[in-house]
């Protein structure tokens, strides 16, 4: 994988057998979320989408707790939010979009994202793992809505995609109340796949579903999940036509055969991978 632009700070990614590695890595600070946290999430996000080498990411942390969401004197220093002006509110508006554009880069990343979730999963980090496709948790895992605690809204992408994920009242109170989900709880509503014993079990488990997912064509992958995004939000006839087209566009005989004869011989498939993306704006004449 080619160096990041930057030298991460808040991070560590590392890229082995196909599988992306990105870790939170400043537990001193409970891994909160900062200007300089999203600015490096972002460009990493980016990159790994661009590269084309990894065919899973896994998202883990250290420390206590997975991360305790927003830095609280971001909202005093680096962002002002001006609300005393249409101008100033207007602003809020682009500022809450562009923020929203980095956890969506999740959803929208050519390959499956998994969370390994340790301790707290609060405010922000609660907007970030629901925009993974599957999220994993240790007994001491919670995760807690924690903007209605200091006065606001949730607003990068919790109210949004929680309801897609567990039940609305539940949903409901959570985001009304504060209250924190426990691990148990949160498998039992399916918002986490499994709750493992300890924080290495659990990254284990993670790399071993990333490793099966890196395994199959990685196109047929990144077929499958612009499929389910499409049919969350789309109803079922519309869905079915979106199938269509897809499969009519990715459709490989060579490797469903290679599929097919890997899996009779007990072996490994071999299969090409998503090529390197060169953004429109980045090409010479």
């Amino acid at each position: 994988m080619n160096p990041l632009t930057c030298p991460l700070t808040c991070f560590s990614l590392t890229t082995t057998d196909h599988i992306a590695h990105l870790v939170l890595n400043r537990p001193e600070a409970m891994n909160t979320m900062h200007p300089t946290f999203w600015r490096e999430l972002d460009e990493a996000l980016t990159h790994i989408h661009k590269e084309g080498q990894a065919r899973a990411l896994v998202i883990s942390s250290t420390g206590k707790h997975f991360s305790a969401g927003m830095a609280l004197e971001t909202f005093s220093g680096a962002i002002a939010m001006d609300d005393q002006s249409p101008e100033g509110r207007a602003a809020i508006f682009d500022m809450l979009a562009d923020m929203q554009a980095t956890f969506t880069k999740l959803e929208t990343l050519r390959i499956p994202v998994i969370a390994a979730i340790q301790g707290g999963c609060i405010g922000g980090a609660v907007d970030m793992v629901t925009a993974c496709c599957i999220r994993y948790a240790t007994p001491d895992t919670f995760f807690c809505i924690q903007e209605i605690n200091i006065g606001m809204v949730a607003d990068v992408g919790t109210l949004q995609r929680l309801p897609k994920l567990i039940p609305l009242a539940v949903v409901k109170e959570l985001a009304y109340t504060g209250r924190r989900l426990s691990a148990a709880k949160a498998l039992g509503y399916g918002l986490v796949n499994e709750v493992f014993d300890t924080p290495e079990a659990m990254l284990a488990g993670a790399l071993q579903c990333a490793k099966e997912i890196a395994s199959k064509p990685p196109v047929a992958i990144w077929g499958t999940k612009q499929a389910i995004h499409y049919t969350r939000d789309h109803s079922v006839d519309d869905a079915l036509k979106q199938m269509g087209w897809l499969q009519g566009a990715i459709w490989s005989n060579q490797h469903v055969r290679e599929a097919v004869t890997a899996m009779k011989e007990k072996r490994a498939g071999e299969f090409s991978a998503l090529p390197p993306l060169k953004f429109f704006n980045e090409m010479g004449l």
